[in-house]
């Protein structure tokens, strides 16, 4: 079975000022960090200020650098409050009348969360090209859910008329790079577009998998 390495923890070696204590405080930061979001999914990382965030959010400046010493610094919070939805989403199909659907749920699922961070995750894709820091922890997210993706296929391939030859090393590395492919033209894309590709994706992952086109869940 695949090893899964622990969830990289951005905030590691960061040091953010102390977290909030008070409610106005809170609400403050929360709203820095709505409108960073999506000032990075209209505008992407280099140009977004942080006059922009703080305009954007209603609120003075200075307030910005209560709660965050840099606009890199918003960026790692929020790339990490992904993987930390990431880590926490169950990986395994939900009961479903066929093996098809019930992929199709766990992308649908898995994707309904990733959509709330897509204005992260293109300013993350951004950064990282200028940042040898931020470059080094994009391998470790990399690694993490190349691994988590891995151990779902060999979860799956346990389930009858499973194919018997499949790489999952191979199919995990090329399906993760799709995942975040994906993720970062989220934002541009109609609901529709998105329901269409993530069917094909079903279909992609079940003829990769399975050779039963009817196969059922086991009751």
């Amino acid at each position: 079975m695949t090893a899964i390495p622990p969830r990289p923890r951005l905030l590691a070696a960061e040091a953010l000022p102390p977290a909030p204590r008070q409610q106005r405080s809170r609400r403050k930061r929360a709203q820095l960090l709505a409108a960073t979001l999506s000032l990075f999914a209209e505008n992407g990382y280099e140009v977004t200020s942080v006059e922009a965030i703080a305009n954007r959010a209603g609120v003075a400046v200075g307030s910005f650098y209560q709660h965050f010493r840099t606009k890199r610094q918003v960026l790692l919070v929020l790339m990490d409050e992904l993987l930390e939805r990431l880590e926490h989403l169950n990986l395994q199909p939900p009961r479903a009348s066929t093996i098809r659907s019930g992929l199709h749920a766990l992308l649908r699922t898995a994707f309904s969360q990733d959509l709330l961070y897509t204005g992260a995750y293109r300013a993350w894709r951004e950064a990282v090209l200028l940042d040898p820091g931020l470059m080094r922890l994009q391998q470790q997210i990399e690694r993490w859910t190349r691994a988590r993706v891995g151990a779902v296929f060999e979860s799956l391939l346990q389930l009858p008329s499973a194919r018997h030859d499949v790489d999952v090393p191979v199919l995990a590395h090329l399906m993760d790079r799709l995942f975040w492919d994906l993720l970062g033209q989220a934002a541009a894309m109609a609901a529709s577009e998105l329901e269409a590709v993530l069917d094909c994706i079903t279909d992609l992952l079940y003829h990769a998998l399975f050779c039963d086109p009817d196969a059922r869940l086991p009751p």
